[in-house]
Formats: C-alpha cells, structure tokens, sequence
C-alpha cells in the first residue's frame, strides 16, 4: 500500500478486499487497537464543510490513542496565499498524518507531492475515497460478501460516484450508475473502471434510465443533486433529477432484500424520500457509524500496517 490515500485506485485490489476485511476486525474488537496509535498524531485540513468525515477521523484518533488537530482554510495560512505545497512541508514537522478537504483535488496532489508524511483525502471535486471504503464494508456487514453484489447508483455523477464505480470495479461489484445525460461520469472515470473491471468481473454500466439501473439491485445507492460547491450551477437544474429520486416506486424496481444507502447529509424530499430513509430497507445510518472504523483501519494501515 502506498503512503497516501488520495484516490480508491491508489489500492490494488487485494488490498482494498484486505482493507474491508481488516475495517470488521477494527469493529469487532475495538480493546485490541485501544492504544495502537498512542502519540500520533493527525491535522485535519478543511476547505469545506463536514460532519461524519471530521468526527469520524477525530473519534478514531481518540479511540486509537492518538490526537487530532482541527483547522480550517480561513483559520491557517493557506487564506493568506501560503501554497499548499509549503504548508504540507510545515505540517509533515507536527504531526503523522495530513488528512485534506479540499476544493481542488490538484491541492492533495500537491501537498502529497510535497511531503514525507501520508496525505489522505477527506473529499476533494474528484474523489471521496473514505467514503466508499466505509460503503464497502457496510456492503460486507450485510451481505457477508461482495461477491455476486450489484448496485445501482442514482442521481449526479459526482466525487462519490467516481469512487464508488473504481471502488466497485476494483472488488469484483458490478455497478449501474443511472443519471441525466449531462451529468453523467467523466468519460476518464468512465474508460478507468471499466479496465478495471475486467480484472475482476465486474460490469460498470452508465445509462440514463434509473428503473433499469435498479433492476434486480442488491442495493441501491444516492447522493444529493446539488454538491458542495455547486449550489450555483446547479440549483436551478433540479428538475431534470427528478426521475432519480429513490421512493417506493424505484425500490420496487430492485430486489425485495434490497438496501437503500446514501452517504449523507440527506437533502429530504429530492434525492430520496422520507419514507425510503427512514424505511426498514435503508442502511444509511449504519453506513454512517461505519465511517469510524473505516477510518481506524485506513489509520491503522497507513501508520501501523
């Protein structure tokens, strides 16, 4: 494995297997890692927003043993024009592990480049990795397996997405990712994971029809419409997601077993209804306590291995 998690593929794929299998280690036998990282030490940079990744990471720290230490743009002196490259070479002084949200996935490419501690990405415009890697487990914890698993992704094509479809295609999950015409993948994150794929046997499929992408899903997966960022490009676009709202409708498309996800937060009433995340079908919250393990076992594994 290597030093930093800036994208999903930067795991081969018995790695990333390993990972999952190691993230249910993690939760089941939390006294065993109680004191793993005693004295280490993490920053947590962020650009943007967050709940679940920054509480996740910091909870993991200070059940791992180790300290976190919180700061935001505005609070450091990238807001001053300090470039990222020399604020990783300070920060690599201070501490074990450099975890970035950023605006720009270009910034993590940087500061990764720039210094000699691991550097992980906490979400950047391209990529949410942790996320998935939590979703993979969770997947796991459910079905015993990802083996013979299908997923079906509705809505926007965002960072999320990106993840899911290389993450899915490095597990051997085959994955439907339905969204409207001009916001569908990358044609690159598209040609990737497919390639990716056929090492595994896994399909990656992209169409614009959300009842065939859910047809006979094992689960059925969404994020918002609208991404951090994007309030302006998009908010006035809503309608054409409309058909890509997960509700009894859509579910009934899938398996009977099938489980509704979404990687939160929830804008209630567009994306997914109320009934359908709050419905005995849906994982969602049980998606988000996994991020902290998820989080321990990639800490674990970048500092511990």
């Amino acid at each position: 494995m290597g030093k930093d998690l800036l994208s999903i593929t930067d795991y081969k794929s018995e790695e990333l297997l390993d990972l999952v299998k190691f993230t249910d280690e993690v939760k089941r036998n939390p006294g065993k890692f109680k004191r793993a990282l005693e004295d280490k030490k993490i920053v947590m940079l962020f650009e943007k927003p967050s709940t679940r990744t920054r509480v996740s990471f910091e909870a993991a720290m200070l059940e791992l043993g180790g300290h976190a230490i919180n700061i935001t743009r505005n609070t450091s002196q990238l807001d001053r024009g300090e470039t990222p490259s020399d604020s990783a070479k300070a920060l690599e002084r201070y501490v074990d592990v450099i975890v970035a949200r950023v605006d720009k996935h270009e910034t993590l490419l940087e500061m990764a480049k720039s210094s000699q501690v691991p550097v992980i990405n906490a979400l950047s415009d391209l990529e949410h990795p942790c996320q998935i890697i939590s979703d993979l487990y969770t997947i796991y914890e459910k079905s015993g397996s990802l083996s013979g698993i299908k997923i079906a992704y509705v809505g926007d094509a965002n960072n999320v997405c990106n993840s899911l479809m290389l993450g899915c295609a490095l597990t051997g999950i085959s994955l439907d990712v339905a969204t409207p015409k001009e916001y569908a993948p990358k044609k690159a994150i598209i040609e990737k994971s497919q390639v990716l794929a056929r090492k595994t046997g896994a399909k990656i499929e992209v169409t614009e029809d959300p009842y065939k992408a859910a047809e006979s899903a094992d689960y059925i997966y969404t994020d918002v419409w609208i991404s951090m960022g994007q309030e302006n490009e998009k908010k006035n676009n809503t309608k054409v997601f409309q058909a890509y709202q997960i509700n009894d409708k859509l579910l009934s498309k899938a398996k009977k077993s099938a489980y509704v996800m979404h990687c939160l937060p929830a804008h209630r009433g567009m994306e997914i209804t109320g009934e359908v995340m709050d419905g005995p079908r849906s994982i969602v919250w049980d998606q988000a306590e996994n991020r902290l393990h998820a989080q321990k076992a990639i800490l674990l594994r970048l500092l511990k291995n």
